[in-house]
């Protein structure tokens, strides 16, 4: 009970340090990107850039997509507009997991006193800058945790017998990452978890990949509650982003060994292979749809309009 209860204060402390890192990098540049993404999304291929670097700084796929169904519900904002910039998010995403995939310990103490100094001001840009910096200390914080927790973890039956069932069925394994990332709202922290027990041995890269396939699907979770009441666009905005990151997934699963092998062969570090095949998947998955994003949107709006929505 005891390594189960400090692996929930884990996790709680990575979404923690998420949050206070969105906090800060939005307070700075939020409004400003919020104006520029109803100015330049006049096409998929624009939408996907502005995208890829709106997620990029705000370090969340979930906080841009929130913000993307609150401008479709405001009108803002046009459905078709959004299939660019739901694109861009799962590339935008793997920069997050690029940076956590290296060895940043030697940071968390300089860190956790510039941001905590910075916290002190009353001017909001330097706040802010004590988020980010303060989050970023217990991210890595939480990451070292984890890959400490994974051995003594491993230990209990119950965790033996899930680790049994994830490597011996990857549909269990998927599964599993699609509801925990559900759970926790963030394939960020969900895939870090699983850099952490790849460092640590704990089972190999296909399985870690297998995750990260899962958590793009349960991070969906958050666009979906966001659309709830918002209006019909918005909730197709947000089916989008589910059909995009399930039928991606379910065609890679297939080529997970090879994922893996182009991956081994870009790096010798086990948490940057799994980086690496994030971004792989993501940046495929996205380019293939570009060229169709227009005729995706009339896919979605045939399954799931209501008949409100004109044709694309």
């Amino acid at each position: 009970m005891l390594y189960l209860g400090l692996f929930i204060g884990l996790v709680g402390s990575f979404l923690l340090g998420m949050t206070w890192l969105r906090i800060g990098l939005f307070n700075l540049s939020g409004k400003a990107m919020e104006v520029w993404l109803k100015k330049i999304t006049s096409t998929p291929i624009k939408g996907m850039v502005v995208g890829i670097i709106m997620t990029a700084i705000l370090q969340s796929s979930s906080a841009v997509m929130v913000i993307t169904v609150g401008l479709v519900a405001a009108k803002i904002l046009s459905f078709p507009q959004t299939i660019g910039i739901i694109l861009g998010t799962n590339i935008g995403t793997t920069f997050t997991l690029e940076f956590l995939s290296y060895d940043l310990s030697q940071l968390i103490i300089p860190f956790l006193i510039i941001g905590l100094f910075f916290l002190f001001f009353n001017r909001p840009k330097i706040k802010s800058l004590g988020f980010i910096f303060t989050g970023f200390a217990i991210i890595i914080s939480a990451m070292r945790g984890f890959e400490w927790l994974a051995g003594p973890l491993t230990k209990l039956d119950f965790i033996q017998h899930l680790l049994i069932l994830i490597n011996g069925h990857m549909i269990y394994g998927f599964l599993f990452s699609i509801l925990l990332t559900a759970c926790i709202q963030s394939s960020t922290v969900m895939t870090g978890i699983a850099m952490s027990f790849l460092s640590a041995g704990i089972f190999p890269l296909e399985t870690g990949i297998i995750i990260m396939l899962g958590a793009n699907i349960g991070t969906c979770i958050t666009g979906l509650l966001a659309s709830i009441g918002a209006g019909e666009e918005a909730r197709l905005t947000a089916y989008t982003h589910i059909w995009l990151n399930l039928v991606g997934a379910i065609l890679f699963i297939p080529f997970i060994q090879y994922l893996g092998d182009i991956s081994r062969h870009l790096t010798s570090n086990i948490e940057t292979q799994l980086a690496h095949a994030s971004v792989i998947f993501n940046v495929i998955c996205s380019l293939i749809v570009l060229p169709f994003a227009t005729k995706f949107g009339k896919f979605i709006i045939r399954i799931h309009g209501k008949g409100k929505i004109k044709p694309i």
